[in-house]
């Protein structure tokens, strides 16, 4: 079952998909970057913008919610482990829209945000492409697995 999981989250970039994959996960990295550290060089504006959103404890929502676009963002632009971070960069904007959006509305909360979303599924699909992490990781951890005798069991 292991083994199937990675084959999973490390297969192969589809070649077509390649560069565009290191563009999108280069593009979108930074980005979230940018938000997460927001969330702690502007704290009290975010957390005030989160306490709008009807969110609970706002001031750790925004530590917690820039820890992960930071850590998330970086992984994103090093193509560590893509597609399970584009998963959860994709549910973060799932939130985004859900909260941001129906409250203040506007370009990050409904363009930026869905583009995110999109880009964020087309990297769960498409993986890492060239120039990354995971194509350095995933031999590795293949044979680290197979000498621990763990299979598709």
């Amino acid at each position: 079952m292991v083994e199937l999981v990675l084959n999973r989250v490390f297969a192969a970039t589809p070649a077509a998909a390649s560069l565009p994959a290191v563009a999108v996960r280069l593009a979108a990295g930074g980005i979230f970057i940018g938000f997460g550290l927001s969330k702690f060089t502007h704290h009290a504006k975010e957390a005030r913008s989160f306490a709008r959103y009807g969110l609970p404890d706002p001031d750790v929502f925004a530590y917690a919610t820039g820890t992960l676009e930071l850590t998330l963002g970086i992984a994103l632009v090093l193509g560590l482990v893509t597609r399970l971070t584009a998963l959860g960069l994709a549910g973060n904007m799932i939130g985004a829209i859900c909260t941001g959006g129906r409250v203040d509305g506007g370009f990050v909360n409904l363009v930026l945000a869905p583009i995110l979303l999109v880009a964020m599924l087309f990297l769960v699909w498409a993986g890492a492409g060239r120039w990354s992490l995971d194509g350095r990781l995933a031999p590795r951890l293949r044979a680290a697995f197979h000498e621990l005798g763990v299979s598709r069991r």
